[in-house]
């Protein structure tokens, strides 16, 4: 279900708001959409303005930075090991920045953000 992020009706007092309007389509939220581990989706927004944002639905692969030898690599991902943010993702295979997954080079903390950025990148954990 998605949130409404527009103007109370009521004052900060608790009083009505004189002026007050209906709900705009712009003061409405995208509704809650996570990365899965699985086969490849993305899915295109278009946002205020006419701008596009990608996300990522599901995937499968990562890019992998190695920072001891400075090369970058695309590895599998396997599952979710680890999660700060919530236990529960842990659980569903949600992939999140901060995120640590186990992959075939190794484990990896993902730096980018799935959800907003529309790629999935992380940094080979040692």
């Amino acid at each position: 279900m998605a949130q409404w992020h527009g103007i109370s009706k009521k004052k900060a007092s608790g009083g009505r708001r004189v002026q007050a309007r209906g709900k705009r389509s712009t003061e409405i939220s995208t509704e809650k959409q996570f990365a899965l581990v699985g086969e490849a989706r993305r899915k295109i927004y278009r946002k205020a303005g006419g701008n596009t944002m990608v996300r990522v639905m599901a995937a499968n692969k990562v890019s992998v930075n190695n920072p001891k030898t400075g090369k970058t690599v695309n590895a599998d991902i396997i599952n979710v090991i680890q999660n700060e943010s919530d236990p529960n993702y842990v659980r569903r295979n949600i992939l999140v920045k901060g995120a640590v997954i186990e992959t075939s080079e190794g484990n990896v903390k993902i730096t980018s953000r799935p959800g907003k950025d529309g790629v999935i990148n992380g940094v080979l954990l040692e």
